[in-house]
């Protein structure tokens, strides 16, 4: 390996943090500053310098990350052996080593957030808190903050300050025991059960404290408080610890990230050495100054400036609509204008706030017969069929896992009813044995008629089978439960079109096994679940696809667009209504509209709408405080409602509110009107808000042009297509 190549291209920031070895070390990486570069470069220098690979630990936050990290070191080094992946998968990694120490008999299942539920649900049965009012998500959410806590179910009931909280104890409790007896952990439980052995098992601590010599932690941000203590414990020895993140991109403190890992990150380590990316290689200038505008308000954060050589590039343009439904027809306007200035439909996004956004938006998309895609890479591992083929998977690998038995104990249509199940669990629970036990016994299952008893037996027999099948490769192993258990069979026999598409998606499960096999060669079932269950949205992100992304803000993070679209800049939606009425949540959202903005390379679209449905009713609303603290000379206003953007000073007074109907100026009515062909500079036009005004200048062609109209000495900028604008005489 040529050190030369490591160290090729890279500032003197980036060289600084990629040469520094031994002892603590916090890079503050901006926005766009080459953060993965650093990490990987970093990584391979170490290796360069002897240190072997299994000695290295670096962890990211999304498996397309860390794959892309390992390529490029294998590329730097022509060696491999780090450990590099997401903290859940090393900790189901770490976890499995030892796996006997957590009492487990078989290699554990991984529950997703579908299974949790199921399993929450199974918890509630058991306890008789049934009706129409019991929210089984909301009792998995507790569950989350308290494991977030580091909390186990009597340490939650102890802290107990109401009867809800008694309540969320006490199913925290059921559902602890339901996975361990079904030898499953929950997400969470992947990151709580490898902090606590960390903390409380001398084997477990010594083992993996002394496997890695250096530690390297991606989006430290967004660490939450048993992350912490992982990274915190791994590096006790030698505090060879390298936290890489940007205090101004933590978006995640609504599901236990603490901003504050980040910031104490010099009191926790005692001379620490702290290196700065500032400059930006992704954005033009002009979207860095408004992007900076707006986070410069926050004040929990490390000053810092974010800078670029990159070009000016245009101004920002805030479009104003006078509904969510124009909106979205603006949003659309918007990519067919730069479609036609040469943008690949993959190279463009649209972000949003929250999920119910993004409806009218698809909507417009369809109707201008523009391709779409919206980021969810869940969705195919959601799939009905899917997670029918994956639970078979699961208990082959875990007979205990319960959860997964009774979604398949009757796919395909066995002739296994609920009732039948209700006598499995209850001859389960009077024996104190698991599920698949008790169906192997079913010939003493009190109630059963000889069918059904036959059918029990011929389940467990085929249950039998594949766990007695080779679990590598993975593809092979899913050839075998598709045929041995006649589910891709049932499906073929179908005749609805729903069954056939059913059919390619479970093929193309069969392909998604045999690309990992290639991948990782000397890798079985229990990892490819793992990859299965902890598959996040971004991992299938790729813009070969040639269609516009649509996806939240936070799943936005990481990514980055030539150009990119924000819907909802408003009050209530960015920064969310939740968010009122408390700093450190409006600080989070703001963070939130500056990640969002700094996705942008080249073209950044800000819009809102004057009324938007919410819950059904059609209500008045306000463009975000954050749009009023972008730079004015940033900015160029593209408005079709008559709304005046305040100046930066105005936004520590609040959002201005518009009584819902307001106008600026009312047009004369009996300005004659005329039709003469294309508008042109010079030309007078009316239109419904602003009145009589003056042609300034074009831009664009078509409907998706961009007209400077000067209203009495007003100066506003319009998209034709949206304007509604008529020539007069």
């Amino acid at each position: 390996m040529m050190m030369n190549d490591v160290l090729a291209d890279l500032t003197d920031n980036q060289r600084e943090a990629v040469t520094h070895v031994d002892g603590p070390l916090l890079v503050v990486a901006g926005a766009g500053s080459g953060k993965t570069r650093v990490i990987t470069r970093r990584v391979a220098y170490l290796i360069g310098n002897g240190v072997p690979g299994y000695h290295i630990l670096a962890i990211t936050f999304t498996n397309k990350a860390a794959d892309e990290m390992k390529r490029r070191v294998t590329d730097l080094t022509g060696a491999g052996g780090a450990w590099i992946s997401t903290f859940h998968s090393m900790c189901a990694r770490m976890l499995r080593r030892f796996q006997g120490l957590l009492g487990f008999t078989h290699p554990f299942t991984i529950y997703d957030r579908a299974e949790s539920i199921a399993c929450i649900k199974a918890a509630l049965r058991e306890l008789g808190m049934t009706g129409s009012k019991v929210n089984p998500q909301s009792y998995l959410s507790a569950i989350s903050r308290a494991k977030n806590d580091m909390l186990m179910p009597d340490a939650l009931a102890a802290g107990a300050r109401n009867f809800r909280d008694e309540e969320a104890a006490r199913v925290y409790k059921c559902y602890d025991h339901m996975c361990r007896t079904s030898n499953a952990l929950d997400f969470d439980d992947l990151l709580l059960r490898t902090a606590q052995m960390l903390t409380e098992n001398e084997q477990f601590r010594t083992h993996w404290q002394t496997s890695f010599n250096y530690v390297l932690i991606d989006e430290y941000q967004d660490t939450n408080r048993p992350q912490y203590i992982i990274a915190r414990e791994l590096a006790a020895l030698h505090r060879n610890i390298c936290a890489t993140g940007d205090p101004d991109q933590s978006i995640y403190g609504w599901r236990g990230a603490d901003i504050q890992n980040i910031l104490d990150f010099q009191k926790d380590y005692p001379g620490a050495r702290i290196v700065k990316l500032e400059e930006n290689f992704r954005s033009t200038k002009m979207i860095l100054r408004a992007a900076s505008g707006v986070i410069e308000h926050n004040q929990n954060r490390i000053p810092r400036g974010l800078w670029t050589h990159n070009e000016t590039g245009g101004l920002v343009r805030v479009v104003s609509s006078n509904s969510d439904i124009d909106e979205a027809d603006a949003i659309v306007a918007g990519i067919k204008e730069s479609a036609e200035e040469g943008t690949a439909y993959g190279d463009m996004a649209i972000f949003y706030r929250t999920h119910a956004q993004s409806r009218l938006i698809e909507g417009s998309l369809r109707d201008a017969g523009l391709p779409y895609d919206i980021l969810d890479a869940v969705a195919f591992y959601s799939r009905k069929e899917i997670k029918d083929v994956v639970a078979y998977l699961k208990a082959t690998m875990n007979p205990s896992d319960v959860v997964s038995l009774l979604r398949i104990i009757n796919e395909p249509k066995r002739g296994i009813g609920g009732r039948t199940v209700e006598r499995l669990r209850a001859h389960a629970t009077a024996r104190g044995v698991g599920l698949l036990e008790a169906v192997e016994d079913a010939g003493g299952v009190s109630g059963l008629s000889p069918r059904v008893a036959k059918k029990l037996r011929e389940f467990a027999a085929l249950m039998a089978g594949l766990r007695d099948a080779p679990r590598s490769p993975v593809a092979d192993l899913v050839r075998t439960v598709l045929a041995r258990s006649g589910y891709l069979d049932a499906l073929k026999r179908s005749k609805s079109d729903e069954d056939a598409a059913r059919v390619d998606n479970v093929e193309e499960l069969v392909n998604a096994a045999a690309e990992f096999d290639l991948d990782y060669p000397d890798a079985g079932l229990e990892q490819f679940l793992e990859r299965v269950t902890l598959v996040s949205d971004s991992d299938a992100m790729t813009s070969e696809r040639g269609t516009v992304f649509l996806m939240t803000l936070h799943s936005a993070k990481g990514l980055e667009f030539p150009v990119v679209f924000i819907a909802g800049v408003q009050e209530g939606l960015l920064p969310h209504i939740n968010s009122f009425g408390s700093k450190p949540r409006t600080e989070e959202e703001r963070r939130l509209c500056y990640v969002g903005m700094t996705r942008a390379k080249k073209k950044l679209f800000l819009h809102w709408a004057a009324e938007r449905f919410t819950y059904g009713q059609l209500g008045a609303a306000s463009p975000s405080r954050f749009m009023r603290e972008i730079p004015a000379d940033a900015v160029e206003q593209v408005s079709d409602v008559a709304v005046e953007m305040e100046p930066v000073e105005a936004a520590a007074a609040g959002p201005r509110q518009r009584p819902h109907g307001e106008r600026v100026i009312e047009y004369d009515e009996d300005v004659p009107e005329y039709d003469d062909g294309p508008l042109k500079q010079n030309d007078r036009v009316k239109h419904p808000t602003f009145g009589v005004g003056r042609v300034i200048s074009m831009s664009g062609s078509g409907r998706n042009s961009v007209v400077v109209v000067d209203f009495r000495g007003k100066r506003r900028h319009l998209m034709l297509g949206m304007a509604k604008l008529t020539r007069v005489r």
